[in-house]
């Protein structure tokens, strides 16, 4: 069963690649945020030294992944 993946689009966002507005979607894949853009494909992903961080501090018991 896949979960269903929450996708937004950044209003008024400019592609740094390809330089098209209103094309850029942001969204999490586990647990890192990831910007893409439908137009052009360029893709970014949160830097890894914030997701180390993120995850310190957070007060996480255990993780359910369901098969």
């Amino acid at each position: 069963m896949s979960q269903r993946q929450r996708k937004r689009f950044i209003a008024g966002a400019t592609c740094p690649e390809c330089k098209a507005t209103d094309t850029i979607m942001l969204f999490f894949e586990n647990n890192v945020e990831k910007l893409t853009c439908v137009e052009c494909g360029y893709a970014e992903s949160q830097p890894q030294e914030k997701v180390k961080e993120a995850s310190k501090n957070a007060n996480v018991i255990g993780v359910f992944k369901p098969e």
